[in-house]
């Protein structure tokens, strides 16, 4: 049996989901438990994980909460990434596991490569939420949910220098909250990053500053409602800093989506402007054909192009941290004794 201790950095959405994922499993009286650190900015947000049960203990220094970690989950926001690296990585013990759950996959191994002391391991995560709250995408640490994460799939990324016990601790951990891992390609993941993610964010940003800009904006402002908040709501939830950084690091690819997705807006204005309703009715056919698709494989995960992990070749649980944990705690008691 082992005690796994696992700090948070950042409690939104998904670190405090995270959270309490892993205290459901505690209360399942399983072998393995997790002991679980939160770590966030705000005492406002601290408090309200404290209240939610998230965590067992909240710390509000970086360099104080990773020490000492079998496991370090990154959800802070993306333009602190650099700086927490800088932070954290000459306070991590030697055999800690790094779980990045920030977008930009290549920058944070990037990031790991120049600041992450050997010993130390990467790995790169992207959770997809649960198809349950697909629609409800607003990131408050009070709408996390211990189910955050069932019913689907949570990308994995490994660091070249990741050891294969580290990656299947990470594995394992994406399994204990519910989801099912998937290997995937950091230099492939960032493009469809930018296509799934640094576009709406784009498209939702840029509608809001041209209709507020507009002469009439003081009387529509007051017609607002749940489209215009959906379209909106990363200005609700995220700093404009995090937007400013998702746009430049991921510009190659989200400029290429942009250019698409404007040649999409000058057909569909053109055929507006004309009454065209032929053309009209052709591009809305086809989007709610394919919407129809998309949506049935999203809630049911099953995706016919991808290949599911093979978790017969991988260590089970138990036999891994039986290897892994009596490693670490080697380690960790040669460098008591020393």
């Amino acid at each position: 049996m082992a005690d796994v201790s696992v700090a948070i950095l950042g409690m939104n959405r998904i670190g405090t989901s995270l959270g309490l994922a892993l205290k459901r499993y505690n209360g399942r009286g399983e072998a393995h438990t997790f002991t679980v650190h939160g770590y966030d900015q705000s005492q406002n947000t601290l408090k309200t994980v404290q209240e939610m049960k998230a965590v067992d203990e909240t710390v509000n220094r970086l360099e104080n909460i990773v020490r000492e970690q079998d496991i370090v989950v990154i959800t802070m926001p993306y333009n602190e990434l650099s700086t927490v690296y800088e932070i954290i990585a000459p306070n991590l013990r030697k055999g800690a596991v790094v779980i990045d759950m920030t977008p930009v996959k290549q920058q944070s191994l990037k990031l790991a490569n120049e600041h992450l002391r050997e010993g130390t391991h990467l790995v790169s995560a992207e959770p997809i939420i649960n198809p349950k709250y697909l629609f409800d995408g607003t990131d408050e640490t009070q709408r996390a949910t211990a189910d955050y994460f069932d019913d689907s799939t949570i990308l994995v990324m490994p660091s070249v220098k990741a050891i294969k016990e580290a990656v299947t601790l990470a594995t394992d951990l994406v399994t204990i909250i519910g989801a099912e891992p998937m290997f995937f390609d950091p230099a492939e993941f960032d493009p469809l990053m930018a296509a799934t993610r640094a576009l709406p964010t784009t498209i939702g940003t840029a509608y809001y500053y041209m209709l507020s800009n507009t002469d009439g904006w003081d009387d529509s402002q007051r017609l607002t409602g749940a489209d215009f908040g959906m379209m909106t709501r990363y200005l609700f939830d995220t700093h404009p800093d995090d937007l400013r950084n998702l746009w430049l690091d991921s510009s190659e690819d989200l400029v290429r989506n942009l250019d698409g997705f404007i040649n999409v807006l000058r057909q569909l204005r053109e055929a507006i402007a004309d009454k065209d309703q032929d053309t009209i009715e052709a591009m809305l056919d086809a989007a709610a054909r394919d919407y129809e698709t998309w949506i049935n494989r999203r809630y049911q995960n099953r995706w016919q192009f991808s290949e599911q992990m093979n978790n017969s070749e991988a260590p089970t649980f138990g036999t891994m941290m039986g290897n892994l944990m009596g490693g670490f705690m080697s380690r960790r008691k040669d460098k008591d004794d020393s």
